[in-house]
């Protein structure tokens, strides 16, 4: 099977939890308008803008792309993150890019009391507490009295094997099911993944865009290979190359220069 042929039977296993089928999902402003609604448990939320990938640097240089930065109608950003490998401490991510996002969207001599609010929304393949929720809401406490606190940020967990019963539930099932649909409840996210998986217009486009990004990332991992020989950053694309077989461990190793016993820590 040619490469190409590959890359078009992988894209029709691939579901909105996968982060290069997600960033193309979000591209409608529609799409993530119904997700967030659904998380956020708001039906009149409005987004005003969404941009896929974003790229944001600290003053050290070091980078982050959020997978899709939106600003709501009522002025917030929002940060939703997919996330299929279970390999980092998830906590502290949420952390850094709320960060990140936070000095990217905040003028200089801007007071404190109006750095704007930010939500990070992190949507996982796996359970990141444990717990058997589909969703986790986390709050600063006071220890002394147990009150809670607010900061302006806002940090809410999802997963797609927790059982709630709610729709945020349904909802992931969407983004984890290969032939799981609801037109009734989220029709502009069901129409755009069927496009995407089963229409021969949508599969070719959804072609195009994984082909590229293979490219794009096998660049900047060769650019920010470490001494180590680690592409921060890059590592999470490589593992989901070679779990929907477009490449080898042996491959996938060599281009990130460790040995393949090194990689297949990270399966």
């Amino acid at each position: 099977m040619s490469n190409q042929a590959k890359i078009r039977e992988a894209v029709k296993k691939l579901n909105p939890i996968d982060d290069i089928f997600f960033q193309v999902l979000v591209e409608d402003k529609l799409v993530c308008q119904e997700i967030l609604r659904t998380i956020l448990k708001d039906p009149m939320l409005t987004i005003k803008k969404v941009t896929p990938q974003r790229e944001l640097k600290n003053l050290q240089g070091r980078s982050v792309r959020l997978d899709a930065e939106c600003i709501l109608g009522n002025g917030k950003h929002v940060d939703v993150e997919v996330q299929r490998s279970d390999n980092d401490d998830h906590q502290r991510r949420v952390r850094y890019n709320a960060a990140c996002l936070t000095t990217n969207i905040t003028d200089t001599g801007t007071k404190f009391r109006e750095i704007p609010d930010v939500i990070i929304i992190y949507i996982s393949s796996f359970d990141p507490f444990s717990a058997g929720y589909t969703t986790y809401h986390v709050d600063r406490i006071l220890r002394e009295t147990g009150a809670v606190v607010y900061n302006g940020m806002n940090e809410i967990y999802v997963n797609t094997v927790g059982r709630d019963d709610d729709d945020t539930t349904r909802l992931m099932e969407i983004f984890a099911q290969d032939q799981a649909y609801d037109e009734e409840k989220f029709p502009y996210l069901s129409k755009r993944k069927r496009f995407f998986k089963n229409d021969e217009e949508g599969v070719f486009r959804m072609s195009s865009v994984m082909e590229k990004y293979f490219k794009e990332e096998l660049i900047e991992a060769r650019k920010e290979a470490s001494a180590e020989g680690r592409a921060e950053g890059h590592l999470d694309a490589f593992i989901e190359l070679v779990k929907d077989g477009l490449l080898s461990v042996s491959d996938a190793a060599k281009k990130l220069s460790m040995s393949e016993k090194q990689f297949e820590k990270f399966l």
